[in-house]
């Protein structure tokens, strides 16, 4: 699988020992355990832990990652997955 061209590829500074990483990839072939050619890494750090995490791994296809726990996750499209990630984000409490 080859990078075809980034989507997005941010990080933004939230507070002190908090950002959020946005990482979206066009790539050449489907990703493995996925129906798109997209990959993806949305991250919500906090003093270097990830909490919560979205991507699609090749092999595992579309998960996330919340308090320890994976869970499949059901992509319908880039912009409910930017929504899906900020609402987490919104709601993440210690």
């Amino acid at each position: 699988m080859t990078r075809v061209g980034p989507v997005m590829d941010e990080r933004l500074i939230l507070a002190p020992g908090r950002f959020a990483e946005l990482v979206i990839w066009r790539v050449s072939e489907r990703v493995r355990g996925s129906t798109r050619r997209l990959k993806y890494r949305l991250a919500l750090v906090v003093e270097g832990v990830c909490v919560p995490r979205y991507d699609n791994k090749t092999g595992k296809g579309d998960h996330r990652h919340v308090r320890g726990a994976e869970t499949r996750y059901a992509f319908t499209s880039y912009e409910r997955l930017l929504a899906d990630f900020w609402s987490d984000v919104e709601n993440w409490r210690p």
